[in-house]
């Protein structure tokens, strides 16, 4: 990238970053991308398509990029189990994370399962008193109850004590996941997982997937199976495509890498959730107040917090009752209750964010914030983790110590080229973590509270080198240069149909100007709002969110009355008011004078 001309000559921007076409593009003498193509083509290209594969992604279909799912190891085992438990009428347990992932997991196989003629009841841990994944207490007690089978989804890989206590008891276990994990595997009865380290190359391509992606493939597998045994003579199969809804929820709230099968999973799931089939997600759109078609953005941003909500501050199992009920009143109401856990949980957020940026401001000099509190509430430091991680550019890691237990549960949040899973099951493996997991881009831990310090030192020392690395020649990457006119509405539709677009798959970047302020002023919880107008007479309106603190934002406000300046950031539709309009959702500015 250092080798490349700055965009519009922006060398060093009002945050400090260098401007470069996405993809190494040169820009036109009038400082607009030289396409050459249409836009969506562009777009397709700059994110590393090749050009004989663009058809493929403008369109992205699950007959394109799925594999077959015997390719992954254990998947045949895993699916003939459950085929089995199916024929059988075995009583069947799901048990679930308490994320929007493993929510969206156990939902799917749970739905799966109904339309199979057969029932499975769920378990979903509690946060605070349980923690993450399986405990020998709840395999046993499920199996206590009758359940033959369980299945573990979005956890289970590294959950070697109670597996085993499962195993001994003759309760078969299916592990269905996506987390990282060590070469030696626990006992079960089958192993799913495309990060499993003896998964060979076709396997591990797919390593992004959310586990509710790798539980879509276990559900074709399962149908498959029962089809080869003649089960649906005389039947119809079940419409596994209706559950696609749920695979895109779970992907986008993971913040799961939206490229390759993600992409075609995300993009068809969107389409089954604009039916409204799924009373449980109906509501939660409601819940939302969204008025118009789910996107991308709204499953991470709207929709996959309230049911994260119920995990967070409230009751674990709320998000997999409203996924799988059929009752739409009961969906309603579900909704409704986890729309105000929501509202509680950003109270509490606001309390911990509060503290956490205190410690934080004083690590500047670090490549890995590292915070902690007592009490600080379990269920909102991931979130807090990646508000620091986005304010500061780094990996965040906050951590709640529990003074009764004497140990501390710790959240992390990292950035692209820093693996954070690998370096906590490290120090795990050191013997540093009492437990400890989680994939590239966020992480979990259990430390006591004694080596919170040494933890801190540990993890600086083995990731510094790869912060810099992932620092190095930081550049802001911008897909189309234009005037304010060209901000319009039908463009924001062409930009939106090289979607959809996330972690992996970055959404596009616009320049606007020249342009010189008309307006700057704070709304809401410190957002600046700007309105600018251009040398060919149009207005731009801009937000930057949660921006008024920050170095650009006090620019922004107070330093750049009278001058002429690029704004960047990515085009959006306003909704408000008869007519949509666009707006632009600020990143970055520089002077154009």
């Amino acid at each position: 990238m250092a080798t490349c001309p700055a965009l519009l000559g922006i060398e060093q921007s009002l945050s400090g970053k260098a401007w470069h076409w996405r993809g190494g593009d040169a820009s036109g003498a009038d400082g607009t991308a030289g396409l050459g193509h249409d836009l969506v083509t562009h777009l397709l290209l700059s994110r590393g398509v090749e050009r004989h594969d663009v058809p493929r992604h403008r369109t992205p279909s699950l007959r394109d990029f799925m594999p077959d799912p015997s390719l992954f190891k254990d998947m045949d085992r895993a699916a003939e189990r459950i085929a089995d438990a199916v024929i059988a009428r075995e009583q069947v347990a799901v048990f679930g994370d308490y994320d929007v992932d493993g929510a969206t997991s156990a939902a799917l196989l749970i739905r799966l399962l109904r339309m199979l003629g057969h029932n499975a009841s769920h378990y979903i841990p509690d946060r605070l008193t349980e923690g993450y994944g399986p405990t020998e207490a709840a395999l046993l007690g499920l199996g206590r109850a009758g359940s033959t089978l369980i299945v573990t989804v979005d956890c289970g890989v590294t959950a070697f004590a109670p597996l085993a206590a499962a195993h001994e008891a003759g309760i078969d276990v299916v592990v269905v996941d996506h987390h990282k994990c060590t070469a030696d595997l626990p006992l079960a009865y089958a192993v799913v997982n495309p990060n499993r380290v003896d998964e060979d190359e076709t396997g591990t391509a797919h390593g992004h997937l959310a586990a509710v992606g790798v539980a879509f493939l276990l559900a074709v597998a399962i149908v498959r199976v029962l089809r080869q045994r003649g089960h649906f003579a005389g039947g119809s199969e079940p419409d596994l495509l209706s559950l696609l809804d749920l695979v895109a929820l779970g992907t986008v709230a993971d913040v799961a890498a939206i490229r390759g099968l993600n992409r075609a999973f995300v993009a068809q799931g969107l389409k089954v959730m604009r039916r409204r089939a799924n009373p449980g997600i109906a509501a939660l759109i409601d819940a939302s107040r969204l008025s118009r078609a789910p996107t991308c953005s709204d499953c991470g941003f709207a929709l996959g917090p309230r049911i994260n909500a119920g995990g967070r501050v409230g009751d674990a199992a709320l998000g997999v009752r409203l996924l799988t009920t059929s009752d739409p009143e009961e969906a309603r109401m579900i909704a409704a209750r986890l729309d105000l856990l929501n509202e509680e949980r950003r109270a509490i957020e606001q309390s911990v964010q509060d503290a956490a940026e205190e410690q934080a401001a004083g690590q500047t000099d670090r490549a890995v914030l590292v915070v902690s509190g007592p009490e600080w509430h379990q269920g909102v430091i991931g979130i807090v983790a990646g508000r620091l991680k986005e304010k500061y550019g780094k990996p965040a890691i906050v951590i709640a110590q529990d003074v009764a237990t004497g140990q501390a549960k710790g959240s992390g949040r990292s950035i692209t080229g820093v693996d954070l899973g690998a370096a906590i099951i490290g120090a795990r493996d050191s013997g540093l973590l009492v437990a400890g997991g989680g994939h590239a881009m966020a992480a979990g831990l259990t430390v006591e509270n004694g080596r919170v310090a040494e933890f801190a030192s540990w993890i600086e020392a083995h990731l510094a080198a790869s912060v810099a690395r992932a620092g190095t020649g930081s550049a802001l990457l911008l897909d189309l240069a234009l005037a304010p006119r060209g901000l319009t509405a039908e463009l924001v539709e062409e930009l939106e149909a090289a979607g959809p677009f996330g972690v992996g798959w970055p959404g596009p970047r616009v320049v606007v100007g020249p342009v010189h302020l008309v307006r700057a002023d704070v709304v809401g919880n410190g957002h600046v709002r700007l309105i600018a107008g251009g040398a060919d007479g149009a207005s731009v309106k801009a937000v930057g969110f949660r921006m008024a603190e920050t170095l650009l934002g006090q620019t922004l406000l107070h330093g750049a009355r009278g001058r002429r300046l690029w704004l960047a950031g990515r085009a959006r539709t306003d909704d408000w008011g008869a007519t949509p309009r666009a707006e632009l959702h600020l990143d970055d500015a520089a002077f154009a004078d």
